[in-house]
């Protein structure tokens, strides 16, 4: 379906308008609400206002009346990006610094690798229930599913909290075998979903339920991270219809329109190299056609619950408008990581799960309940342009997304100097004058970007000051136009590559034989970043598409019992079997022998 002339200028329109906006210190008000939206697995240009084809009208609107960076960066993977918002600290201090899905044994129990918010870790929940906001959430936790690790011992007063990576958007039920159930909590206590439950809508009715149970002469923090657009991908069929044909044309020609679109928006410089493809990637046209329909109708939907998150953003905006919230309230507007390359249909373990759960892979009931949707590689891939890559590794691709700040104060503005996921934790405290101080004697490692949202500054970064992350052996460190990055197996080869993301912000030309120096200075810079954070090197070997498969097998014999049976039985068959045949070799030899 061909957009308007009118709705494809709309994402260049508001842009023109930050470009053109008036940068004056924001406006002091009296303690500010602030609400935290967390999108799933989006990417830097999925939303409409960065050049996105998804409808997202309310996220659209509050990125025209506030500030949006075209230079933030997140984590590879979601809890510890999570993690890193909430607190201001570097994953590896918070306790969460990759997800329990990819640890290794040899990780376990280590400091910093505990799978949940270590004791004395603050977040923003707790620091501003002590200045007497109330506080709550609605949505995805995956930060500790234990009673001490839930958001109510981490300063929320109210929350229902999804403990796991993920789970269906139509029904209380896993998507993966690493979980038995859907752990939903309430409070911190196991809970279950109403009938009529669709998550995008489900998460902000609970929310709006929230604020209005509270104090009402209190100001709110609240936190909501969505599901969307997180596997499996569902979306109601009045918003699937909306995309029919948008996507026929298959994920290189999507691939070349957002790299188009990326320069002239801005995001990348005129001319810049298009990004690499990632090893694997599948040609269009070497689809049949049925499954260039499939794949195709796949990401329709991708875009439906983009769309539908958006929608029911609205609603809590019209709540809070009709409450008189609105106008005092700080928005902060972002993704965890970029876009899921998994697929349904390649792993036999999950197909073996589809199978045992009745959950549908094809056509028939695509985004609809009953259905485990996904996108795959190459639409990740090209989803995630004008980067390289996808969710899982530091390239472009899988961390640099969007964000947008809107609130009092803030000027429409279009922000292109370094920002990380620690800063928002740091720039909401300091917004709100809150004097962050310490957790656990460690300082926040983020910092606030209101000098930068107020004119005062260019950036919070100074030109030789680095910049890193880390997630299970995939890293990156900034320094100036400079980054290194090191991806894993299964699609990296665990070495590092130097680029100028000035020049060419798609990794394409790896600058490390011609420039060992700088190469050496950032390695050297890594190297610090390393041994101040306490990150562990992955052991020999490792795969994280391969220790999924490991963790997933051992959950399974956890999460259902009955295996161990099943095993035993196939393994006292196959004994039964091998003492039969030895048993009738013998007879035959015996014979034999005789009769000579």
């Amino acid at each position: 379906m061909k957009m308007p002339r009118a709705n494809r200028l709309l994402p260049l329109l508001a842009i023109a308008v930050m470009l053109g906006g008036a940068a004056p210190s924001p406006k002091a008000v009296a303690r500010p609400n602030v609400v935290v939206i967390l999108a799933d697995d989006v990417a830097l240009m999925d939303f409409g206002v960065y050049g996105g084809e998804a409808r997202t009208p309310n996220i659209d609107a509050l990125a025209g009346r506030g500030a949006l960076f075209t230079q933030y960066r997140a984590s590879p993977l979601c809890s510890p990006s999570r993690a890193m918002l909430l607190t201001g600290m570097d994953a590896h201090l918070t306790g969460v610094a990759t997800i329990p899905e990819v640890l290794p044994k040899e990780q376990r129990g280590k400091p910093g690798y505990a799978m949940a918010l270590e004791p004395g870790v603050l977040t923003l929940a707790d620091r501003l229930r002590a200045q007497g906001y109330r506080t709550v959430m609605a949505g995805k936790w995956h930060m500790g599913e234990a009673p001490g690790e839930m958001p109510q011992a981490h300063g929320f007063d109210r929350s229902f909290a999804l403990a796991a990576s993920g789970a269906d958007n139509w029904a209380d039920r896993s998507y993966m075998p690493y979980y038995k159930d859907a752990p939903w909590f309430e409070n911190g206590v196991e809970a279950s979903l109403p009938k009529d439950f669709y998550s995008s809508r489900f998460i902000v009715d609970k929310l709006i339920a929230y604020l209005g149970e509270t104090d009402q002469t209190k100001p709110f923090f609240a936190y909501v991270p969505f599901q969307a657009i997180h596997i499996p991908v569902q979306a109601p069929q009045q918003f699937i219809d909306r995309y029919k044909g948008r996507y026929d044309k298959g994920w290189e020609v999507l691939r070349a329109e957002r790299h188009g679109r990326a320069q002239a928006l801005g995001l990348i410089p005129r001319g810049a190299p298009m990004a690499d493809l990632p090893p694997g990637y599948r040609r269009w046209t070497s689809l049949s056609e049925q499954d260039r329909a499939l794949y195709a109708a796949r990401m329709e939907v991708n875009a439906a619950m983009l769309e539908a998150m958006d929608f029911h953003i609205g609603r809590l905006i019209r709540h809070l408008k009709a409450s008189g919230a609105y106008d005092n309230t700080i928005f902060v507007i972002s993704s965890d990581n970029g876009p899921e390359p998994s697929r349904g249909d390649d792993d036999p373990t999950l197909r073996a799960f589809h199978r045992l759960t009745g959950y549908d892979i094809g056509a028939g009931t695509m985004g609809g309940p009953g259905h485990w949707g996904f996108i795959g590689p190459e639409w990740a891939a090209a989803a995630a342009t004008p980067g390289a890559w996808y969710k899982f590794y530091a390239t472009e691709g899988g961390i640099r997304v969007p964000l947008i700040m809107a609130g009092p104060g803030i000027a429409p503005r279009r922000i292109a100097t370094p920002a990380m996921v620690t800063d928002i934790a740091p720039t909401l405290l300091d917004w709100l004058k809150v004097d962050p101080g310490t957790a656990r004697g460690k300082p926040m490692t983020g910092r606030s970007l209101l000098p930068v949202l107020g004119g005062k500054v260019a950036s919070a970064y100074a030109a030789d000051e680095p910049r890193a992350v880390e997630v299970s052996g995939n890293a990156a460190l900034y320094l100036g136009d400079y980054k290194i990055t090191r991806s894993v197996p299964p699609v990296g080869d665990g070495q590092w590559r130097l680029y100028n993301l000035a020049r060419d912000p798609g990794e394409t030309t790896d600058l490390s034989a011609r420039e060992p120096a700088i190469r050496q200075q950032l390695l050297t810079a890594y190297g610090a970043y390393a041994k101040r954070m306490g990150v562990l090197e992955m052991p020999p070997g490792y795969d994280s598409r391969a220790q999924i498969s490991q963790n997933v097998g051992a959950r399974l014999l956890t999460n259902y019992p009955w295996l161990y049976l099943v095993l035993g039985g196939v393994l006292l068959a196959f004994l039964a079997i091998v003492w039969v045949v030895v048993r009738g070799l013998r007879r035959l030899v015996r014979r034999r022998t005789a009769t000579q």
